[in-house]
């Protein structure tokens, strides 16, 4: 795959506590901020976009407590909210944007959506853009009746000069794993893709064991090196149902016990469910295009911190990866010449994403100061030119 992220820029405008974001991402990006400054909002956002073509707009707005939980409060009281992503694609870019309105009596409203498809040289190859419900302008001799409160892209997806881009966002995953969900027996899947809470995780290892062996295999070496007992895993059945088992080295045995998830620890199986959310191939063995975790590092030993780097690392170059993280550790490992570091911070209710000041970037570059060394000393924030307000999507 090539070494440029899939989602290259991401623009969000009035998305929960996001005021206003505009920011480029590598292949493997850090998010850090203090608790309540609204990391998970910029994740949730990218995941806005997947659930509203997986399923529809009405179905991810009230998963979310509906529009007015979603839009950003404020003394301005914005009534729309809008995102827009720069994707990059095998053989092309993509430009895609919408923005949702607020409709009286709860409801709301597709107000505007476009969608450009490019040729790395530049040239547009196929577009469409509507406005309040209708087209506007496209590349297409036909088109499918639009519908004002579903995205028009789940219908164009029909068509071959727009599928890529909508097969695209929608093999992204975004996760905040439970362990108690994951420890439990659980009905078998396809294992197509990992679920947010990891709870398929069984059927998950069992289908990329019989897709990709030496994928599995990655797994497993790095889940040695950072829970240095276990010896082995797979999955077993339990009646109609599923678990993994486990091999485990117990001191004054000779060879490893078994044991299955239930007697696991937390941050075992933690770090099993990272290792697979991002070394997972999605069906066809083809690789999930973006995986996006909530704090990585949550249970698992600061000396663990190294080699769930090297992980994280090792994955982007098949599988984009955005990490919301408090973990000094972590950070102590970033590649300034290859990984993408940004700082979020809260200012009366709203949230600044951007680059980290200028300042901070030459003391990590000139190895004055690792990222860690500066979080401890509560120094990452975003530059200061992030927080205005640009027409993003004029």
């Amino acid at each position: 795959m090539s070494s440029q992220a899939f989602v290259k820029k991401v623009k969000i405008r009035n998305f929960k506590s996001i005021a206003e974001c505009d920011v480029e991402l590598g292949r493997l990006t850090l998010l850090v901020g203090r608790n309540g400054a609204g990391k998970s909002n910029f994740l949730d956002a990218l995941r806005f976009v997947t659930d509203s073509l997986e399923t529809s707009v009405d179905h991810a707005l009230k998963s979310r407590g509906g529009l007015s939980a979603v839009r950003r409060i404020s003394t301005g009281h914005p009534r729309n909210f809008s995102i827009g992503l720069e994707l990059l694609l095998e053989s092309s870019a993509v430009t895609y944007k919408f923005e949702i309105g607020a409709q009286p009596r709860g409801g709301f409203i597709v107000k505007s959506e476009s969608l450009e498809v490019r040729s790395f040289a530049g040239n547009t190859e196929s577009f469409f853009s509507l406005e309040g419900g209708a087209v506007t302008s496209t590349s297409a001799q036909t088109l499918p009746p639009v519908s004002s409160d579903r995205l028009f892209l789940v219908l164009a997806a029909g068509l071959p000069e727009f599928r890529p881009a909508y097969d695209a966002l929608q093999a992204m995953g975004f996760y905040n794993l439970n362990p108690e969900e994951m420890k439990e027996i659980q009905k078998p899947d396809a294992g197509q893709l990992l679920m947010r809470d990891g709870s398929n995780l069984a059927s998950v290892l069992a289908r990329l064991q019989e897709d990709s062996p030496a994928q599995t295999d990655r797994i497993k070496e790095y889940l040695r090196v950072i829970v240095p007992e276990i010896a082995d895993f797979h999955r077993i059945s339990v009646g109609h149902q599923e678990t993994l088992e486990f091999r485990q080295h117990v001191t004054g045995s000779t060879h490893p016990w078994r044991f299955h998830a239930i007697s696991m620890s937390d941050g075992t199986m933690r770090a099993l469910g990272i290792l697979t959310a991002v070394m997972q191939l999605a069906g066809r063995s083809q690789p999930v295009r973006l995986v996006g975790i909530e704090e990585p590092e949550t249970a698992l030993h600061p000396a663990a911190a190294g080699a769930l780097m090297d992980a994280l690392r090792e994955a982007s170059d098949h599988t984009q990866i955005i990490a919301t993280t408090h973990s000094p550790d972590l950070l102590d490992r970033i590649d300034p010449s290859t990984d993408q570091l940004l700082a979020i911070s809260a200012e009366a209710g709203n949230t600044w994403v951007g680059s980290v000041d200028e300042a901070c970037r030459d003391s990590i570059q000139q190895h004055l100061f690792t990222a860690g060394e500066l979080l401890r000393m509560d120094q990452l924030h975003p530059a200061r030119s992030v927080q205005r307000q640009p027409a993003l999507f004029d």
